[in-house]
């Protein structure tokens, strides 16, 4: 009866845990060709999850630093955002940035003493609409393209699945430092 007992907690247990991962799948989003809305679906998952762990943060919260070397997890939004607008502009558009663009944009690209004191006193969600915008744009160049223009070199070193890969996998590092920084800001 005892070895039936724990038979049955371990398939409680595991049953609903393996129904939850069973809803998780990398599929090609609606609008795109298979490779580009797959890559499509992963770059949306990954900004929904930072996303959700921040949008709720306070101004003091945003603009948090663990030391004098660090940056806000605003700033690292926006560096998020500068990093796919350099390569939206690059890859999709085949150009590079404006004066204008590079003015804008370069303070959140480099992260660093300029950005800690650019990027404070504002909103998490007024860094998270940028974010948006830029993703927005993307999302509209890429409907414009192929899984061949996909597969192609950008030189012969790098293709542009490879750099939007490297947009996901930039993502996923800073999404770590955000949780990091999340969990050391002090409690109330």
């Amino acid at each position: 009866m005892h070895l039936f007992k724990k038979l049955c907690c371990l398939l409680l247990f595991y049953c609903p845990l393996s129904f939850l991962q069973a809803q998780y799948k990398i599929q090609p989003r609606e609008g795109y060709t298979p490779q580009i809305g797959i890559m499509v679906d992963m770059l949306e998952e990954i900004k929904d999850q930072i996303t959700g762990e921040i949008q709720d943060l306070t101004q003091e919260q945003t603009d948090f630093l663990l030391d004098d070397q660090a940056n806000s997890i605003g700033a690292m939004i926006m560096h998020l955002a500068a990093t796919e607008a350099y390569f939206q502009v690059e890859s999709l558009e085949g150009r590079t940035w404006t004066e204008e663009e590079a003015a804008y944009w370069s303070v959140g690209a480099g992260l660093g003493e300029t950005s800690r004191e650019a990027f404070k006193g504002k909103p998490i969600q007024h860094y998270l609409d940028i974010w948006n915008e830029v993703r927005s744009k993307t999302l509209e160049g890429f409907r414009e393209k192929d899984d061949a223009w996909f597969a192609s070199d950008i030189d012969e070193n790098m293709n542009f699945h490879w750099a939007w890969f490297h947009v996901l996998d930039h993502s996923a590092n800073h999404m770590g430092q955000i949780a990091l920084v999340k969990k050391r800001i002090p409690k109330p």
